[in-house]
């Protein structure tokens, strides 16, 4: 009983350490994913408490389960609206990105290790995929507002790179340890097997209980536990018949997760705190598996892969990837930085070492190095590499909270959450008439609260800054009620620098804008944009702003897409709809004319 005691005990004092040294995360920049790895790596047997911890499948069997629990609460996150933008990139970027990353990096491998072809290309394999856990994980908690098309592909791109990466690092081993009885036929068929059954059990799956979860009545708490159960059986019963058990639970999750209802609303409040579990003992367990001395023993040789796969191999992966889809190479620059390592590499990692590959602890050992310096060179530096490839968007039309309260099996309430922000617009006003534009009965008062405490709301009540302000709505008013929450003028400043100073309906025609009309007064700059009409056809000034934009675009559009109409004037996406219908378009002026 003492050594079950004390198991226990050090094993929730790795989590709770792990959990507290996340509030250290946001104020150091540092990846929360980073720092459960160091408390493990603390505690392990180079460490503090200098713990031994060898065991490899005990690593691998909570590698597994932790890493499916993590893609079902993706997959429950991921809106079916990120598939019309991202779907087609992120199914090349998860098969032929995977393959040319392994191919390209396999290759200088080979010649750094001076090993092996196959022992090059297993280690490139190996790290050859981008992370779930990871980029969910960076992306969503980061605090950068991406281009739905970036942040889409790199969302479903993690979610679906994993079955042949590990297609690829068992495959591998099998031709390291019997390489007369494998054939490219046979690799085919088993990767065509994996993704197949992988497809079809998931999507089964997910519809299969995203019908019977509206049909069922279970204490509030019990939804998840369900979710989580199914998931892991269809996880299970997929990698059974030969298909893909993460591609399946992903999809499961994602089935779940569109159709809204009571049940989906509970099963996401406590699959969050699964998937937070699931990443704090993961990464806390291979924080013990690994035995810093030794991974810095072949550090050389880990920068050198590091920098080699974040440098050329994985540029060049999706460059040949999504430029078919006509992406702008500042996109493909961002989401080849962001192509980040965790887990699942390290998990892989410890396949080899099961499998008794030659050089198996060295491949491990340098694999943890290589996932290492991705979350720290790469996870660290998302927001500022966003900036640089100008891929941020600047909003100020996003409630702080939301809740959806069901009142029913089909009938839900929103609660919205907004905090007055310095010199916002919403400071001295009165809450419930915050805005004379929407009726008073499609935006109704919860609570205010001040100071922690609860306001009564009177007739002469004013708004203050660091309020909060709770309504429940009907329409879609939020982003117009955060807009007066938080619209600073530094905000408000980023945003017309970024969107421009003017709005145009969609369905107005370029010809009626008054900037190219006469209706400027600088002389100078009609002619100069008289004469640079004359060399585009004339249709263009027949075209409504919408058409012109879809039809110069080439590709789904997104806020922040942005399309010049000459040197001077273009036309940025500010608002889209999820059927992908524009809303709200900003007119920008690049430069001011020059008048001589």
């Amino acid at each position: 009983m003492d050594t079950l005691n004390i198991l226990y005990l050090v094993g929730a004092l790795l989590i709770f350490a792990s959990i507290m040294a996340s509030t250290l995360s946001a104020r150091l920049g540092v990846p929360l994913l980073l720092l459960f790895l160091v408390v493990g790596m603390l505690a392990g047997e180079d460490g503090i408490l200098g713990i031994e911890f060898s065991q490899y499948g005990i690593a691998n069997f909570i590698g597994q389960a932790a890493l499916a629990c993590i893609l079902l609460d993706g997959g429950l996150r991921t809106s079916i609206q990120s598939f019309r933008v991202g779907l087609k990139p992120a199914i090349v970027l998860a098969t032929w990105g995977v393959l040319a990353t392994v191919l390209v990096l396999g290759v200088f491998v080979t010649w750094l290790l001076d090993v092996d072809w196959r022992i090059g290309l297993l280690m490139a394999a190996i790290v050859g995929s981008t992370d779930a856990a990871a980029v969910f994980s960076l992306l969503r908690n980061g605090g950068v507002k991406l281009n739905d098309r970036v942040q889409a592909t790199l969302e479903l791109e993690s979610g679906a790179n994993d079955p042949l990466a590990i297609l690829l690092v068992t495959g591998l081993i099998a031709l390291n340890v019997n390489p007369a009885g494998q054939t490219v036929f046979g690799f085919i068929g088993l990767l065509l097997q994996q993704l197949g059954f992988g497809l079809g059990m998931g999507l089964l799956a997910g519809y299969s209980l995203s019908r019977l979860l509206p049909k069922i009545h279970l204490a509030e708490g019990m939804y998840a536990i369900l979710i989580l159960s199914a998931g892991l059986s269809v996880f299970a019963a997929t990698n059974l018949i030969g298909g893909s058990g993460f591609l399946a639970v992903y999809l499961t999750g994602v089935m779940i997760g569109n159709r809204k209802g009571r049940s989906t609303e509970h099963v996401l409040r406590v699959m969050d705190s699964f998937a937070w579990l699931s990443q704090a003992v993961l990464f806390v367990v291979l924080g013990l598996l690994v035995t810093p001395s030794n991974v810095i023993n072949v550090w050389y040789y880990s920068v050198a892969i590091a920098a080699f796969m974040i440098l050329v191999a994985r540029p060049i992966a999706v460059y040949s990837s999504v430029k078919p889809f006509k992406f702008k190479d500042r996109e493909i620059g961002f989401i080849s930085w962001v192509g980040l390592r965790g887990a699942v590499p390290i998990t892989l990692a410890i396949l080899p070492v099961i499998s008794a590959v030659d050089g198996a602890f060295m491949l491990f050992d340098i694999a943890f190095g290589v996932v290492v310096l991705s979350l720290i060179l790469q996870g660290m530096t998302i927001p500022i590499m966003a900036d640089f490839f100008k891929v941020r968007i600047p909003a100020n039309d996003e409630p702080k909270e939301e809740h959806e309260v069901w009142v029913s099996d089909n009938t839900s309430i929103t609660l919205y959450e907004f905090e007055v922000k310095a010199g916002a617009f919403a400071t001295g006003r009165h809450p419930q008439t915050i805005s004379t534009s929407i009726s008073s009965d499609e935006i109704n008062l919860f609570a205010l609260v001040r100071r922690q405490k609860l306001i009564l709301v009177k007739e002469d009540t004013q708004l203050q800054f660091g309020d909060t302000v709770w309504y429940a709505m009907r329409g879609n008013h939020a982003s117009k009620i955060a807009q007066i929450f938080n619209d600073t003028k530094l905000d408000r400043r980023a945003i017309d620098d970024f969107y421009g100073d003017w709005l145009l309906s969609p369905s107005v025609k370029l010809g009626d804008l008054p900037f190219f009309t006469g209706v400027m007064e600088s002389e100078t700059l009609v002619n100069k944009l008289k004469t640079q009409a004359d060399n585009i056809s004339p249709n263009m000034w027949q075209q409504t702003v919408a058409e012109y934009v879809i039809s110069s675009l080439d590709t789904a559009p997104v806020s922040g897409d942005t399309v010049a109409i000459n040197d001077e004037w273009s036309l940025v996406i500010r608002e889209i709809d999820g059927k992908g219908t524009l809303r709200t378009i900003g007119l920008k002026q690049e430069k001011l004319p020059t008048v001589s």
